[in-house]
C-alpha cells in the first residue's frame, strides 16, 4: 500500500498540515517495525523527513486492533524534536505499555496508529471541582491530574468515551489511584489540546 488516506483532527490551535501528518504516521509505523527487530525505536533520519519541523514537541501515539486499544504512550512536555518524541511514543506504545503483552509481528499490519501533537500544558487555577468542570471544554481539552508525586492524563480522544465532564474527571481521578470523592488544594490540574492524525485504514488493507 502507497500513502495512507488520514483524518486529521483540529482542534482551535489551527491546521498543521496533512502532508506532515503523513509523514508522522509513516515515522511511527516504520519505528514500531525496527522496534520488533532490534527492540528499539528507529533512529530518525531528517534528510527522509522534510516536511517536519524539527522544534521540540510532545506526542502520544495510540495503538487500535480491531478498534478496541492496543497500547497508548507518550509524553507530555517537549523534550525531543518532534520526529525523535513520535519514533518514542510508537515504540513505547507498541513494547512498553505495561497493560498490554508487546505487539508482535502477526499484528503489525492489522494495527491501526493515530499519532497526537499537544500544545504546551497549561495550569488551571480551580477552587473546587465544580470550578474545574467549569472550565474544562468536552471533546478538546486534554487533562493532566497531579497528586502526590503521581500523574495520570487523558487525551482528549477519552471524550468519546466518556462525554460527561464529571464523569471524565471521576475516571481520571481513579487512573491517578484517587477516590472518586477526593479532593485537595493540593491537587494540581493542567490542560492541553492534540492535533492528531489517524489512519482511515489498516496497513494491510
Amino acid at each position: 500500500m502507497n500513502a495512507q488516506a488520514l483524518h486529521q483532527q483540529t482542534p482551535d490551535r489551527g491546521n498543521v498540515g496533512d502532508a506532515m501528518g503523513e509523514e508522522l504516521l509513516r515515522l511511527a509505523r516504520a519505528s514500531i517495525g525496527h522496534g520488533l527487530a532490534h527492540d528499539r525505536p528507529l533512529p530518525v533520519d531528517y534528510g527522509e523527513l522534510a516536511r517536519v519541523p524539527a522544534d521540540p514537541a510532545a506526542t502520544f501515539t495510540t495503538l487500535r486492533l480491531q478498534g478496541r486499544l492496543r497500547g497508548c504512550c507518550g509524553a507530555l512536555e517537549a523534550l525531543r524534536p518532534l520526529a525523535e518524541d513520535v519514533a518514542h511514543s510508537a515504540f513505547r506504545a507498541a513494547f512498553r505499555d505495561v497493560r498490554f503483552d508487546p505487539v508482535g509481528y502477526h499484528e503489525l499490519d492489522a494495527i491501526r496508529l493515530e499519532v497526537s501533537v499537544l500544545s504546551p500544558l497549561e495550569t488551571i487555577a480551580a477552587s473546587g471541582q465544580a470550578d474545574l468542570l467549569r472550565q474544562l471544554t468536552p471533546g478538546i481539552d486534554g487533562l493532566v491530574i497531579i497528586a502526590d508525586g503521581r500523574r495520570a492524563t487523558f487525551l482528549p480522544k477519552v471524550w468519546e468515551m466518556l462525554p460527561d465532564p464529571r464523569q471524565f474527571l471521576l475516571a481520571l481521578k481513579m487512573k491517578c489511584g484517587l477516590p472518586e470523592t477526593y479532593w485537595s488544594e493540593r491537587l494540581e490540574f493542567q490542560r492541553y489540546q492534540t492535533t492528531s492524525y489517524t489512519e482511515s485504514q489498516t496497513w494491510g488493507q
